[in-house]
């Protein structure tokens, strides 16, 4: 196997790639996502060391197995994120995945799964990337929202996230499916790979209005957005809705309160959540530039990047 890179190589690469890494790690233990709770099947810190091995020398690792339960998947995560943590500095927020159900298919579940997101993961729009980012890297449509205060973790619906949500950002999500049999994970081995956090490139934040009757037309308007992905020409490479996302896509922030209270968890303002796919998982190939937009949100800009 290849040797791992040091801490300060694979932050190197990851700078090297993007070129523009938002903010700066903390040189303090940087806070994780969820305690371990150790179960039978929980894969060991030996074996979740040899994940970040993979990891940071970008080659395919280990599949989880395909019989590891949500309780198992559940403390690998926990163990790789503490990894992740030392790694990519501060926990800023979290990413809801499998929130589409053809995405859901792809990985043989019914229900979505979670991640978190660090410091160093996130990149600024127009970031520029090597096509071979990641072990198995692939690139998707995504949306972001920030926590305005913490009574989104009592949110049961859009319209109460909504009001909890300080800002819309447009997001192209950077996933690393990282194992050597990408078709062989299931709901709970996507979980337990932290969702395949790796980066992701975040355009101009469109502030939520604060009058109500502005914020009704936003739930429609993003519930009814056609999102686009295009290549350099403008040629279209995927497209979706936003009702693609759990029929409004600030459900997948719903789902995500409660996934999170189940393991002690709370949203914190400030923090940012990823709601999910309005595309397709797609490889990058080199000479590539992506832009994704959100049709029909009023000064929702897009965002974009580029293989190289």
């Amino acid at each position: 196997m290849t040797q791992a890179f040091s801490v300060a190589r694979a932050a190197a690469l990851v700078a090297a790639a993007g070129g523009l890494l938002l903010g700066c790690a903390s040189q303090a233990p940087a806070p994780v996502a969820a305690k371990v709770v150790v179960t039978p099947g929980c894969l060991s810190e030996a074996q979740v060391g040899e994940w970040m091995i993979s990891h940071n020398a970008r080659q395919p690792a280990f599949n989880p197995p395909e019989l590891m339960t949500a309780a198992d998947a559940a403390c690998t995560r926990a163990r790789l994120q503490q990894r992740l943590a030392d790694q990519y500095g501060p926990l800023v927020g979290y990413k809801a995945g499998l929130t589409n159900p053809a995405v859901q298919k792809r990985f043989n579940t019914n229900q979505p799964v979670w991640g978190a997101l660090y410091q160093g993961m996130l990149l600024k729009n127009g970031a520029v990337l090597d096509p071979k980012f990641g072990a198995r890297p692939l690139f998707e449509a995504d949306l972001l929202v920030r926590v305005k205060d913490v009574g989104i973790n009592d949110a049961k619906t859009p319209a109460e996230v909504l009001a909890h949500v300080s800002e819309i950002i447009p997001f192209m999500e950077l996933p690393d499916l990282v194992v050597l049999a990408p078709p062989k994970l299931n709901g709970n081995g996507v979980s337990a790979i932290n969702v395949g956090a790796r980066a992701g490139v975040l355009g101009k934040a469109l502030k939520v209005p604060s009058d109500a009757a502005a914020q009704a037309r936003l739930l429609e308007q993003l519930r009814d957005m056609n999102v686009r992905v295009t290549d350099g020409s403008g040629a279209l490479l995927d497209a979706g809705k936003g009702s693609d996302v759990l029929g409004q896509p600030l459900n997948a922030v719903v789902w995500l309160v409660g996934a999170l209270k189940t393991e002690g968890l709370a949203l914190q303002p400030g923090q940012l959540v990823s709601l999910g796919s309005f595309s397709k998982l797609m490889p990058p190939k080199p000479g590539l530039k992506v832009t994704v937009s959100y049709d029909g949100v009023s000064g929702l800009q897009p965002v974009s990047a580029s293989f190289e």
